[in-house]
């Protein structure tokens, strides 16, 4: 308390002449309407911008709380695809019942963890067993094919990207539907891959787009890139093109997991005909 006392005796013009200057202001904007109306609307312009940044400041911090809402959203509507079904159609008496069952259902998840610039890339996701996910399952985004899962614990997951060198996914080009196979080729670019072992009588078009077919881990039709190169090279009996990723692998922030219900019938049935061979 003393030493406050020492302070303000020893600067008590100082604080004398800011008490004035503040005081013969406020006497200055009361008393004279053209600065008083001056002195409000800078004030209000001030506090419009004020709390501009302040809401600018909360919806950044609440966007992390948007984007998950958001990738909820997007599984769900992925669930009401029509490709997420499949139809089981009855024929008896010449009545046919035709019903569609869901084959696809997909679980949203964040990614927590990433690489792009190995020869063999995975990313890490925010869900596992507790959520449903399994070893083998697919996983997309809004803008395309992402990779599959390979490890699972119960809260996270572990995807092998399609930026793999062991990649291999059946992929057809979307206008002409000649099917070949995609893979990556571990070159180090982040930004193509390859469709391989199209028949050498396809027609492909610069721009053509590449997508999944019923046989992969996917449904039919989810974007994997476009034709960035028409030179293709003759492998024997088949063409090789150069395709443009669709997935911007390095801003990659959400995933859908792909459940595909038939995949374990499936693989029963082809494991018991290898068996029978």
């Amino acid at each position: 308390m003393r030493n406050l006392l020492i302070f303000i005796s020893k600067y008590n013009a100082f604080f004398l002449f800011i008490i004035f200057e503040v005081s013969a202001l406020v006497i200055y904007v009361k008393y004279n309407s053209f600065q008083k109306a001056t002195f409000i609307n800078s004030t209000n312009k001030i506090t419009s911008n004020l709390y501009a940044q302040a809401d600018q400041l909360k919806s950044y911090i609440s966007l992390r709380e948007v984007n998950d809402s958001l990738a909820r959203e997007n599984a769900m509507l992925r669930n009401q695809l029509k490709s997420s079904f499949y139809i089981d159609s009855v024929s008896k008496h010449k009545i046919t019942d035709t019903v569609y069952k869901q084959q696809y259902q997909f679980i949203e998840a964040a990614v927590i963890n990433n690489s792009i610039n190995h020869r063999n890339n995975y990313l890490t996701i925010n869900k596992g067993s507790h959520a449903g996910i399994e070893k083998g399952m697919g996983v997309i985004c809004g803008q395309g094919v992402v990779g599959k899962v390979v490890l699972v614990s119960e809260y996270m997951s572990v995807v092998q990207s399609v930026l793999h060198k062991e990649t291999r996914i059946s992929a057809m080009l979307a206008d002409h539907k000649d099917i070949g196979s995609f893979i990556w080729g571990g070159d180090l670019d982040a930004r193509k891959g390859l469709l391989v072992d199209v028949a050498n009588n396809a027609q492909p078009r610069l721009g053509e787009k590449v997508v999944t077919t019923e046989y992969s881990l996917f449904p039919s039709g989810i974007p994997i890139g476009k034709v960035s190169n028409l030179h293709t090279k003759e492998g024997g009996s088949s063409l090789n093109m150069e395709v443009e990723l669709a997935v911007d692998f390095g801003k990659l922030q959400y995933v859908n997991v792909v459940i595909n219900k038939l995949a374990k019938e499936q693989l029963a049935l082809e494991g018991q005909e290898k068996k029978d061979e």
